[in-house]
């Protein structure tokens, strides 16, 4: 795969602070109206240019998935598990990981964040098996970071069961994990379809690792990762008995016990489910649902279980996970970054709704060529989310490329919207495709009136108390900006007054912030959760004087940056502080340096809401065409995506040309496609 951005941490920097200097100082302000306007027609036509030229000869577009550093060490770390390293590859993922390193010896899971300390174990191993030296001196601030933070027995348990794979870790010291998990029924607390679907592709082959506990002889010791290199494991704190912590952290014991005594049939029977499951929901690329953390633990698993690597399922698997690295130079040299994931099918539904939205014709061959790859990519049979809804016809869009079994509902949503903008010289083909996604999407809402990201109702409190679940997210409850998305999907095909559309408004209406914002799960964050909101209760017919917009409004005002654009620091999502008087606030919601992308997020629900014409949209709209490049994109380090709040964020490397060019496109041509004045037949 051809890098579209280099791979190293310096020239990256480098070109964010040209970027910042490179800002046009006029204040909108300075300009007049018509000047503003005409400044927003040139940039649109130059990100119009810049776009088109980046699709794909198939259709479809794809930006880099930017992550952090775990994926590139724990590639490392797989290919020393399964004696599989070569030079070439060893070399390069080292100079990336080093060109990501702070100034403090850190590594930070995202950009201009703080030293991680997970991330910065699981770095600093991989470069000591890439033939870096203890007593190097990026090496030896890292280390002495990591003692200071509490050492190798303060990092997640995703982290030491990596070191537990060469002994670098007790499997004792690691909460367990039994296979027997496998047989638990769907009714029954803590079964595998509780978990979020990308924490279930994970869950279902570590229990297999973590039955056999292997243990590849370690190439080096970690002492200097440790505090006291005689006390590794120092003894943890047990949770009162009447809490739940307390009560899982003593389950824990439990499974421990049964460990030593679970009957052989039993347990080998469970690890041969386990491999079914895994082998079944192989994708045909070779991969586990289209990210690379499950597709990691499932080639382990398997090889544990006896699959050579020369196994079609092996060597499919392998293969797939190769399809990840992005490489690039650095000084002449070459860098390879491994991305966590692929989104072809969002990068492409949302560049055809920012070039529709942007005046490009309707029928333009690269509208149609679009429609055409997404098309073929619907997914018209069962998978995981159909233990929950068993009698809902298939009809979903996946995110990556081949991800069969779990179709997401965000991306159906905003496919549907896509498709809705092109003219295809066969409509009909259109509109069948288009009534199996909001047909889809209909019957995936939850319970409560919203909609999660995969699954319906996969709410279960139990998942996030067990001891081995640290990091991350690992259930899937409906989202606010998920919501929105299937209700302005829902209103445009003419169902904004469905009962459940009606029901998801009313839920979006109750998870309002006091401030005014919305809550973002999969953006960075209140400015993405408001920016997704709001022109879904304009499309559903809310005017733009309901108190609800006018508080929002009202908020993003109250939070766009002296320069004229918006953005978020990913600190918002941190743990609130409590205010004297009971309300919670948290001083970061809104506030960071201006990105394109958040820019962008802010203006599209200014002008949803009628504010076309006033100071904050027209200063917004300069502050993109002041920032854009000469190329027609725009520069953003930052990391305005989100995988986990928090713990693991997103740098979607198109975000910063699809976003800004739907908004200049609203600016410039108002409200180009409405919504369907009634209900489709069957709806």
């Amino acid at each position: 795969m051809t890098a579209t951005t280099d791979g190293s941490g310096g020239p990256l920097r480098a070109r964010a602070a040209a970027a910042s200097e490179r800002t046009d100082t006029r204040s909108a302000e300075a300009l007049a109206p018509s000047d503003i306007l005409e400044a927003a027609r040139r940039a649109a036509e130059r990100s119009t240019g810049h776009l088109l030229a980046r699709q794909d000869a198939q259709g479809w577009w794809k930006g880099d998935l930017e992550t952090n550093v775990t994926m590139d060490a724990e590639d490392l770390l797989l290919r020393q598990f399964l004696g599989i390293q070569d030079a070439r590859t060893t070399d390069a993922a080292a100079r990336f990981i080093r060109g990501r390193q702070c100034d403090d010896g850190t590594w930070a899971t995202f950009f201009g964040g703080p030293g991680e300390l997970s991330t910065t174990i699981e770095a600093y191993v991989a470069l000591r098996l890439a033939g870096d030296r203890p007593d190097d001196p990026h090496m030896a601030r890292a280390s002495a970071w990591i003692r200071k933070q509490g050492g190798i027995a303060a990092g997640r348990v995703f982290t030491r069961i990596w070191l537990a794979l060469f002994g670098w870790w007790k499997w004792d010291d690691l909460p367990e994990l039994p296979p027997e998990l496998i047989f638990l029924p769907t009714w029954m607390p803590l079964n595998i379809y509780d978990f979020g679907c990308w924490a279930r592709q994970t869950i279902v082959p570590l229990t297999v690792v973590s039955a056999k506990r292997p243990v590849r002889p370690a190439p080096f010791p970690l002492d200097e990762l440790h505090t006291d290199p005689r006390m590794p494991n120092p003894p943890k704190h047990l949770a009162p008995a009447a809490t739940w912590d307390g009560f899982f952290q003593r389950a824990d014991r439990a499974l421990h016990l049964y460990h030593k005594v679970a009957p052989r049939r039993l347990r080998r029977s469970a690890m041969n489910a386990a491999a079914r499951w895994i082998v079944e929901r192989q994708e045909n690329d070779g991969c586990w649902g289209g990210i690379q953390p499950p597709a990691v633990y499932s080639v382990i698993a398997l090889h544990l279980l006896g699959y050579d690597l020369g196994h079609p399922v092996m060597r499919a698997g392998l293969e797939s996970l190769d399809r990840y690295a992005v490489w690039s130079e650095q000084d002449g040299l070459p860098v390879r970054m491994v991305e966590a994931c692929q989104s072809p099918v969002w990068d492409t539904c949302l560049a055809t709704i920012a070039l529709a939205d942007a005046g490009l014709p309707t029928d333009h061959p690269a509208l149609v060529k679009a429609a055409d790859w997404m098309l073929g990519e619907q997914i018209v049979r069962p998978g995981d989310w159909s233990v929950r809804r068993p009698g809902l016809p298939p009809g979903g869009w996946a995110f990556e490329f081949h991800n069969d079994n779990y179709p997401d509902i965000d991306d159906t949503a905003e496919v549907v919207l896509a498709l809705r903008r092109v003219k295809h010289p066969h409509p009909d083909q259109l509109d069948i495709a288009i009534e199996r996604g909001a047909r889809w999407n209909l019957g995936m809402q939850s319970r409560n009136g919203a909609w999660g990201a995969f699954d319906a109702d996969n709410t279960s409190p139990f998942p996030n108390r067990l001891p081995f679940c640290d990091f991350g997210e690992v259930i899937d409850p409906p989202s606010a900006d998920v919501t929105a998305h299937v209700v302005e999907m829902l209103a445009y095909e003419g169902k904004a007054h469905h009962p459940r559309t009606r029901r998801g408004i009313q839920w979006l209406l109750a998870e309002q912030e006091p401030s005014g914002a919305w809550f973002g799960r999969w953006g960075v964050n209140y400015i993405y959760g408001t920016g997704s909101v709001v022109p879904a209760l304009t499309a559903a017919g809310l005017p733009p004087s309901h108190p609800a917009i006018r508080r929002a409004v009202r908020w993003l005002e109250s939070v766009q940056n002296d320069d004229g654009g918006w953005g978020e620091d990913l600190r918002s999502y941190l743990p609130q502080r409590l205010r004297p008087g009971g309300t919670h606030v948290n001083r970061s919601m809104g506030r960071g340096a201006s990105t394109a992308s958040q820019t962008a997020w802010a203006l599209l629900a200014l002008l949803a809401a009628g504010e076309r014409d006033r100071k904050p949209v027209e200063r917004g709209i300069a502050w993109l065409a002041a920032t854009q490049l000469e190329d027609g994109s725009w520069n953003e380090p930052y990391f305005t995506g989100t995988g986990f709040p928090w713990d693991f964020s997103i740098n979607y490397h198109l975000y910063r040309q699809v976003f800004p060019l739907t908004a200049l496109g609203r600016y410039v041509h108002g409200e180009l496609f409405a919504p369907r004045a009634a209900p489709r037949k069957g709806g």
